[in-house]
Order: structure tokens, then C-alpha cells, then sequence
């Protein structure tokens, strides 16, 4: 007999995360998606609601690389790291809003938020790279099929000014741009469940900060937070940026556990 109330949160699994055809393709995300499948078709009758976020951008984005240029005037290349002490040598310019974007950079690194790296230009609005992993599609198509109740697609990232790795607030708010503060509602809903099962990618970046966020802004939370380890990657060398968090998520009564020894 079914006695918990049970969300399933799947982060970003989207085309260019998890196929090895996407622009960011993160190692290992296939293989995620199959799983977490699976956990749908073998526990969907217990699982009361599905979130799926969706990372969605445009192409002039302040973390893709047509915002940038070198003092050459050359588009900047993904995965390289722009520091505001950088931009203020005039090793990297910003193409747009200059004053805005050191001021940006200078309250990252201020905040202890990830540092500033460009990234390949990924999930663009309208583009199959933005739209959900076919596994995780027709996973949910059949839940919804057989529960009579819909999926919840919440969007993040549609602010070109401010990278936006958690699914509850931007890296940086901005005034005046309700898409990048806390979405207090969301974690609201989210409260209301007695667990909260979390997957998807990367478990570097938008899963660890999904995480942290939920460590400081809803401390409630923490308690029915379960991580399901088997069904989030990392981008590659970037593992490193996720530990410290997920240490401390452990040692304040987040789970972490196997999609096999889930129990609902």
C-alpha cells in the first residue's frame, strides 16, 4: 500500500546533454536516461507528479561564445574561462552590455558561484538539441498515458544575460527579470511531496546546483531529497565542481542512493 506522495525532478535531459550528437553531449547521460526509463515504466504508479526542466537558450548567450571576442576581434572559443580580472586586462571583451558584464563576473566570483567558462552553443530555443531526450519522451508519454497525469516541463536559461545552471534561481539575478530569481513557487510544490526523487544532468553543473540551492534556500526540503547516483554524469573534468556540494547535501540528510534500490 502506497503511504509516501513522490516527485520525480529530471533535470535537463535534453538532446544535446544526452545523445552523443549534441553540442554538449555529457559522457554516461544515454545510459542515465535508459535508467531513469526504466524507473518510470517499473514505479510510475507510485509517483504522484514529473518535473522535467528544460535548459533553453539563445544563441547570443552570455556563456556561448558569439558574446565574446578576444582583442583581435575573434570569437571566443567553448570551454575557455573568463575571469573579471581577465576582462578588465582586456585579454576577452564582452560584444554586449560591457559594464553590465564585468559587474556580472565580479558578483560571481564574489558569491563563490562556478566560475565563468563558455560553453558550446546548446539548447537553442525551437532546435532539437532543446527538446527532451527521445528515451525520456516516450517514458513519459506512456506515464502520463497510463496515470492520466501530465509531465511539468519548467523552462530556465531564457535570460541572455545571466547563466542559469539551477532549476531555482540564475547563477546572478537580475532586477527587474522574474525568470532569474528564486522561483519560490516551484520549491513550494516541491515541499509538498514526502520525496522528491532527483536525476538527470549534469551532475556537475545544474544537478549540483539544484542541489546547493535547495541547501540554501529551502532547508524543509532537504529531509526528502533523494539523489538517485546512477542517473546523473558529469561533464567531462568538471566532476570536481560537484563534490564538495554533494558532501555537504550528505551530511545534512539529503539520500543518496541507486534508481535499483529506490523504494516508493
Amino acid at each position: 500500500m502506497k503511504n509516501k506522495s513522490t516527485a520525480l525532478l529530471i533535470i535537463d535531459a535534453q538532446f544535446d546533454f544526452c545523445n552523443p550528437k549534441g553540442t554538449l553531449y555529457v559522457p554516461g547521460a544515454e545510459k542515465d536516461v535508459e535508467r531513469i526509463a526504466q524507473l518510470i515504466a517499473t514505479h510510475g504508479a507510485e509517483i504522484d507528479e514529473i518535473f522535467v526542466t528544460l535548459d533553453t537558450h539563445r544563441v547570443l548567450d552570455i556563456a556561448h561564445p558569439l558574446f565574446w571576442e578576444d582583442p583581435n576581434g575573434n570569437t571566443v572559443a567553448p570551454f575557455t574561462l573568463i575571469t573579471a580580472a581577465a576582462v578588465k586586462a582586456g585579454k576577452w571583451r564582452p560584444r554586449f552590455s560591457p559594464e553590465y558584464v564585468l559587474e556580472y563576473l565580479e558578483k560571481l566570483e564574489s558569491e563563490g558561484e562556478f566560475k565563468h567558462f563558455i560553453w558550446p552553443e546548446h539548447c537553442l530555443i525551437g532546435s532539437r538539441g532543446a527538446a527532451l531526450d527521445d528515451t525520456i519522451l516516450h517514458a513519459l508519454l506512456s506515464w502520463t498515458h497510463r496515470t492520466g497525469t501530465d509531465y511539468k516541463a519548467v523552462i530556465k536559461g531564457t535570460n541572455p544575460l545571466t547563466e542559469h545552471f539551477g532549476v531555482f534561481r540564475a547563477q546572478v539575478p537580475i532586477e527587474g527579470a522574474p525568470e532569474t530569481q528564486l522561483d519560490q513557487k516551484f520549491l513550494s510544490e516541491l515541499e509538498a511531496f514526502d520525496q522528491v526523487l532527483i536525476a538527470g544532468e549534469a551532475r556537475s553543473h545544474c544537478v549540483a546546483t539544484s542541489v546547493k540551492q535547495i541547501l540554501q534556500y529551502a532547508p524543509e526540503l532537504i529531509s526528502k531529497v533523494i539523489l538517485l547516483t546512477d542517473c546523473v554524469s558529469d561533464v567531462t573534468n568538471f566532476g570536481y565542481l560537484a563534490d564538495p556540494i554533494f558532501e555537504e547535501a550528505k551530511e545534512k540528510g539529503v539520500q543518496f542512493i541507486t534508481s535499483k534500490e529506490i523504494q516508493i
